[in-house]
C-alpha cells in the first residue's frame, strides 16, 4: 500500500496549530503528562483525543477502501486488458493542526460532527494515470460502483485554473463496515496524468517557497508550464492510440502473436 503523501493544501508536518487550540492535545499528549492535571481536565483531555482517534480511524479506513477497490480495476485491467492505466494511487490524512487550520480559516467549531460536514478533503486520495483518457475512464469505473455515491465533481481538465493546474476532482461517500455498523466517510480523490501531477507538485512547491505570493514573472513562467504539460499530454495520447492502433492490426493479420505486442505497461 503506497505511503500517505500531502496533497498540494496540506503544509508540512511539523507546523504548529493555532492558538487556543483544543486538538492540539489530540495528536499525542502522553499520559504522563495527564497526570499533571487536574483530574477533571484530564479526564476531558483524554476522552478528547480518545474521540479523535476514531475520528482518524474513520478517514483512515475510507481511504483503504478506496486504494483496495482501485488496485482491484489495475489488477482487472492488467488480467483482461493487458494494459494498467494507473501509474500510482497516494493517499493522506489531514493532521489535527491542519484541519484545525481550515477550521479556524472558515470560522468553524471544533466539533467533529461539522468537521466532518464542512471540510471535505480531510481524507485524499491522489490517482495518477498513463493519458489523459485514462482520467476519465478510471474516474467512471470507480464511481460507477454502487455503493460509492458520487457528492460533487470539479473538472480541473476541462476547465484549468487560471495558473493551469488541471486535474479530475469528486467527492464521494464511501462506506466502511465498523462492528457498531456502517459508516459513510467523505473522500476527495483527484484524477490527474504524470505530466499534471509533476506540474503540481513544482506549483506546491513553489508556491510554499514564496509563502503564497509568488513573483509575477514565476507566475507566467508556471502557467506557461502548464500549457507544455498539457501539449505533452495531448501528444503522448495520439502517440497511444497510433501504438494501439498498430497492435491491432498487427495482430489482425497474424504477424506477430497477441503476447509479443508492445503495450505501454510491458516492462524492459
Amino acid at each position: 500500500m503506497p505511503s500517505p503523501v500531502p496533497q498540494p493544501d496540506e503544509p508540512p508536518a511539523g507546523d504548529a496549530a493555532a492558538p487556543g487550540s483544543t486538538l492540539v492535545p489530540l495528536s499525542g499528549t502522553p499520559v504522563s503528562d495527564l497526570t499533571r492535571l487536574p483530574p477533571a481536565v484530564a479526564q476531558a483531555l483524554d476522552t478528547m483525543r480518545s474521540e479523535f482517534e476514531r475520528f482518524d480511524l474513520e478517514y483512515r479506513s475510507a481511504l483503504n477502501q478506496v486504494e483496495s477497490r482501485l488496485e482491484v480495476l489495475q489488477d482487472e485491467f492488467t488480467h483482461l486488458h493487458d494494459y494498467n492505466p494507473i501509474e500510482h494511487i497516494a493517499t493522506r490524512v489531514k493532521s489535527a493542526q491542519s484541519i484545525l487550520r481550515k477550521a479556524t480559516a472558515r470560522g468553524l467549531t471544533f466539533d467533529l460532527d461539522e468537521l466532518r460536514t464542512e471540510i471535505t478533503d480531510i481524507a485524499g486520495a491522489r490517482v495518477v494515470v498513463s493519458f489523459s483518457a485514462d482520467v476519465y475512464r478510471v474516474f467512471e469505473l470507480f464511481t460507477a460502483q454502487p455503493d460509492i455515491e458520487l457528492l460533487q465533481v470539479k473538472d480541473y481538465i476541462a476547465e484549468p485554473k487560471a495558473n493551469g493546474y488541471r486535474s479530475l476532482h469528486c467527492i464521494v461517500h464511501v462506506p466502511v463496515h465498523f462492528s457498531t455498523g456502517v459508516k459513510l466517510v467523505v473522500v476527495e480523490v483527484q484524477f490527474r496524468t504524470s505530466a499534471m501531477d509533476f506540474w503540481a507538485s513544482l506549483e506546491h512547491k513553489i508556491n510554499y517557497k514564496f509563502d503564497g505570493d509568488i513573483p509575477p514573472h514565476i507566475v507566467t513562467e508556471l502557467t506557461a508550464a502548464a500549457d507544455v504539460a498539457n501539449e505533452l499530454d495531448a501528444r503522448m495520447e495520439h502517440l497511444h492510440r497510433q501504438v494501439r492502433m498498430h497492435e491491432a492490426d498487427a495482430e489482425d493479420e497474424g504477424l506477430f502473436p497477441a503476447d509479443m505486442l508492445f503495450t505501454p505497461s510491458e516492462e524492459e
